[in-house]
């Protein structure tokens, strides 16, 4: 039988959770300003989630922010708040060599400080869901590989992983920090400085500065290679959506973490548990667009939450 919750009303007199921040004081610049959650707010998700048996879960850049990661959205601290950049769409990465240069040279100075980035408590409180057998299957939006950093095995990447680099060729598959050394050995006198890094490893560099910078071909057959993610303007792949799909249908509840759900790709998985009766829970700061398809709304930072939830 499909567990249904009914819509509840969170009371604002409610004395709000104390923990200590999850938050690194150097990542609190990418999170939005948002009040501790209230007590009751945490006791309905706590009943949300111990009621689930096969809970499915669905993450986004509202929990990599709290690793120091900034996203594109978030009001006031997002990169598109903050700057005039937006992200590399795939039709101008593959149709011209230039845009892929001035790509690859941004993520060659970006990598070291992306890369370095490490699960927060969030992270760790999902995988402890894992382990103990309440969490059916997570799929993120993000490409930061932190869930899998942080031992989560029943994973599906929606978007793909910068971690790893395809040949849009011959389709074979290399880690990206095998890349990081080849372009250090094509570029030994190439010198530019990192500023923020953006979420899929990109920083901003003036086109004077990437005009000398080499770029390698698939040492298989001369292809040309890319991250291997999900531009914007490209689709997921069909078997991967399905893949989910099925995960979907064997799950009781759904849980939206960190997500404001404003791409496609994820938004179709909150439509499709909605048609079929599946109670559904969001926790973000900010509005979400399947809001109304939720009984409940939870507004805080995931790790703050995460962290009190316990997977009963």
């Amino acid at each position: 039988m499909k567990m249904r919750l009914p819509w509840r009303v969170l009371t604002p007199h409610t004395p709000p959770v104390r923990t200590a921040s999850s938050v690194p004081a150097g990542a609190l610049n990418f999170v939005p300003a948002c009040s501790s959650t209230d007590a009751h707010s945490v006791e309905l998700l706590q009943d949300f989630v111990s009621r689930a048996c096969r809970l499915f879960v669905i993450t986004g850049a509202g929990l990599s922010t709290e690793s120091g990661i900034p996203d594109y959205r978030s009001e006031g601290v997002g990169l598109y708040a903050r700057t005039d950049r937006r992200p590399m769409q795939h039709a101008e990465f593959v149709r011209s060599a230039k845009s892929r240069q001035r790509y690859w040279a941004r993520n060659f100075v970006g990598w070291p400080q992306f890369s370095s980035h490490q699960p927060n408590c969030a992270h760790r409180a999902l995988q402890r869901w894992e382990e103990s057998g309440k969490l059916h299957w997570l799929v993120t939006q993000n490409v930061d590989a932190l869930h899998s950093k942080a031992g989560q095995r029943r994973l599906t990447e929606l978007h793909g992983c910068a971690h790893r680099v395809m040949c849009l060729g011959c389709g074979v598959i290399t880690a990206r920090e095998e890349l990081q050394t080849k372009f250090i050995a094509l570029n030994p006198d190439w010198r530019a400085q990192a500023g923020v890094v953006a979420p899929d490893g990109d920083v901003f560099l003036e086109d004077k500065q990437v005009l000398h910078f080499r770029v390698p071909s698939c040492e298989h057959c001369g292809g040309i290679l890319k991250p291997e993610v999900t531009f914007f303007g490209d689709t997921v792949n069909k078997s991967t959506v399905q893949f989910v799909h099925d995960r979907l249908a064997e799950s009781d509840t759904v849980l939206v973490v960190g997500s404001s759900l404003q791409v496609y790709s994820g938004y179709r998985f909150l439509l499709a548990a909605s048609d079929k009766k599946i109670p559904i829970a969001i926790l973000n700061i900010g509005p979400t667009r399947a809001d109304h398809l939720t009984g409940l709304k939870v507004s805080g930072r995931c790790g703050e939450v995460l962290s009190v939830i316990q997977p009963l």
